[in-house]
């Protein structure tokens, strides 16, 4: 239960949510927890005497995601705030996701309207009819390694599945993937909460050129594609302005991909490391659904929600909040919370999961979702079955987790089978 005379870490939280603490940041969860479910802390952005709140267990970070009313993702709506988003920006530069008005940025009416401009492309019904494109695109990328006996799950199979589905969807040229990996990567690895790297900006900017010049392609030369749909519904009006327009196609690219890769070359590892689970799910292959879930659970793609900013003096959880406060779920500690998982911090598949919040939730719950669970569905089922012998090919003390602000993830992963 809730400890409130225990001492906050305060250091160690603050260099995790800039992106700077390289630490397994999971037993530094559960000492929040046990802190208490919303904690105070010192603004994470350099400079500012901003209040911020820490929301670290299940039920208060889904009273937080689905509180529109008292919390925006808009601080610029508040009087007297400045949105901290502008510190990425550079004015000549287009906009992005980063920068621009995208979904995960703006709160109703305008995030109603974006959401549904792109929903119809990612309908369940839509995103099941491509499952068998992801399969073959997993069963090439198997084929070209099989005969080798050895392969980085990373870079041969985790990075390369979900951003050929992405493209595929978008009409992004292949050609271009390489580009985009590494401009993704100088994001996730560049930018924190009060933290950007060096050189970062250069890459965000050179991300936001590139859209617009794939958007003015596709404007000459249309084509079956999301962008060449979005364009359309820009062309008839006011619906879609040309920053939301480039920032929505940024967004896509970024979190069709990165995330999804994430989870496929993470979840290998987890499993890897958990021998009896993994031959569980050998032996059931019917179990991969619910290890999706749970390998999501465990240790998903996201490590917090992008902050809520309170919109008026609030009593949460307790907790006095002033008007302008930013709060930031943990969705990682929200999702090993033991008040709504028994045995929390231990993997199983088998576990029967009601909700977990990896994809977020209420509004501004990941529309990408339904196209995740299936390449992770596809990825593993396929992964197993063809290579059931496994293993990894280097000593286990050779791969090191990679900690990052957005997410936790695996700059290589070599294994044979």
């Amino acid at each position: 239960m809730e400890n409130s005379n225990q001492r906050l870490p305060e250091k160690e939280v603050l260099g995790l949510l800039s992106g700077k603490n390289g630490e397994d940041p999971f037993p530094l969860f559960a000492q929040l927890r046990e802190i208490g479910p919303v904690i105070s802390i010192s603004s994470p952005l350099p400079g500012t005497n901003q209040q911020a709140w820490l929301v670290t267990r299940m039920e208060e970070a889904m009273q937080l995601l689905k509180d529109h009313t008292h919390f925006t993702v808009d601080q610029s709506t508040i009087e007297g705030q400045v949105d901290i988003r502008k510190g990425n920006s550079d004015a000549s530069a287009p906009p992005t996701f980063l920068t621009g008005k995208s979904m995960l940025s703006v709160d109703n009416p305008d995030h109603k309207r974006l959401r549904r401009l792109v929903s119809k492309a990612f309908t369940p019904r839509y995103m099941e009819s491509l499952r068998p494109r992801v399969q073959k695109i997993a069963d090439e990328l198997l084929d070209q390694v099989i005969n080798k006996g050895e392969m980085d799950i990373v870079k041969d199979y985790a990075y390369p599945l979900p951003i050929n589905v992405i493209s595929d969807m978008l009409g992004v040229p292949q050609s271009d993937q390489g580009k985009i990996h590494k401009w993704s990567s100088a994001i996730a690895h560049g930018l924190g909460l009060g933290r950007k790297e060096p050189g970062v900006a250069e890459q965000i900017k050179a991300f936001g050129e590139y859209i617009a010049k794939l958007v003015e392609d596709k404007r000459h030369h249309p084509s079956d594609d999301l962008i060449s749909q979005l364009i359309a519904i820009e062309e008839e009006g006011d619906k879609l302005s040309i920053e939301e327009l480039l920032s929505m196609i940024s967004l896509l690219i970024f979190a069709g991909h990165e995330t999804t890769s994430n989870l496929i070359a993470n979840g290998t590892l987890i499993l890897l490391d958990r021998p009896e689970q993994l031959e569980k799910l050998k032996e059931n292959a019917d179990l991969v659904p619910s290890a999706v879930e749970e390998l999501l659970r465990f240790n998903g793609p996201a490590t917090i929600a992008g902050p809520r900013f309170a919109t008026e003096d609030i009593e949460f959880a307790g907790q006095q909040m002033s008007k302008g406060d930013m709060v930031i779920p943990i969705l990682k500690s929200a999702n090993r919370d033991e008040l709504k998982f028994a045995d929390s911090e231990d993997l199983d598949i088998t576990r029967e999961i009601k909700q977990h919040l990896a994809f977020g939730h209420g509004i501004h719950s990941c529309l990408g979702a339904p196209l995740a669970r299936i390449e992770g569905d596809v990825a593993f089922s396929t992964l197993l079955k063809r290579m059931p012998n496994l293993r990894l090919s280097v000593p286990r003390g050779n791969v090191n987790w990679e900690f990052t602000l957005s997410s936790q993830g695996l700059s290589s992963l070599p294994v044979a089978f």
